[in-house]
């Protein structure tokens, strides 16, 4: 059997990617390789050392106008990169080098793109009194959340809903499904 390697990216708390770390933890064909984030104070930094898994902080320079991220995942051997909580846009050397997906808490095409992410999502779903929302899980291409739809989950939004109650929904639709649509995308890949 060969054994599937992702690396996790992340920008902040990092609780979907300890999620996911956790998920894969007793998956003998499953190993996350790596945390890779563009923010050193990323608390999911902290989150994969303690499960003894190697990190990576990088800058805007070593991610956009180099090939440093990509070579090093190559030598690595990842197979899948996973978004958790990313926020930067992702550039073409590595959309053209891996396969990549990601995690938005709404659903796309609605509360998607450039600055659109956690509570700022949230609040506009509440301010614009959607009676429903959910996450989209999804392909990274060179542009924020356009990418191809693998998978959506509905949640009901109340009218008495606080943008921190349709947050706590969004969290427990993003625990639920994501590890299991990662591992889906891991059982594609050859």
């Amino acid at each position: 059997m060969k054994i599937k390697r992702i690396a996790l990216f992340a920008s902040g708390s990092g609780s979907n990617a300890q999620n996911i770390i956790e998920y894969f933890s007793e998956n003998e064909g499953v190993i996350v390789d790596s945390l890779w984030s563009n923010n050193p104070d990323s608390y999911a930094l902290e989150r994969a050392r303690n499960f003894r898994i190697d990190t990576f902080v990088f800058s805007k320079k070593e991610f956009i106008n180099s090939n440093f991220v990509v070579e090093k995942l190559k030598e690595r051997g990842i197979n899948l990169i996973v978004l958790a909580g990313f926020l930067w846009l992702v550039p073409t050397n590595l959309t053209q080098n891996f396969k990549i997906i990601n995690i938005h808490p709404a659903l796309l095409p609605n509360y998607g793109g450039k600055g659109m992410y956690g509570m700022k999502v949230h609040k506009a779903v509440v301010d614009n009194k959607e009676i429903e929302s959910g996450i989209s899980i999804h392909f990274v291409n060179d542009k924020y959340d356009e990418g191809k739809l693998i998978f959506q989950e509905k949640c009901p939004v109340l009218a008495s809903d606080s943008p921190e109650d349709v947050a706590n929904k969004i969290h427990e639709l993003e625990y639920k499904h994501f590890p299991r649509v990662v591992e889906e995308i891991l059982n594609s890949i050859d």
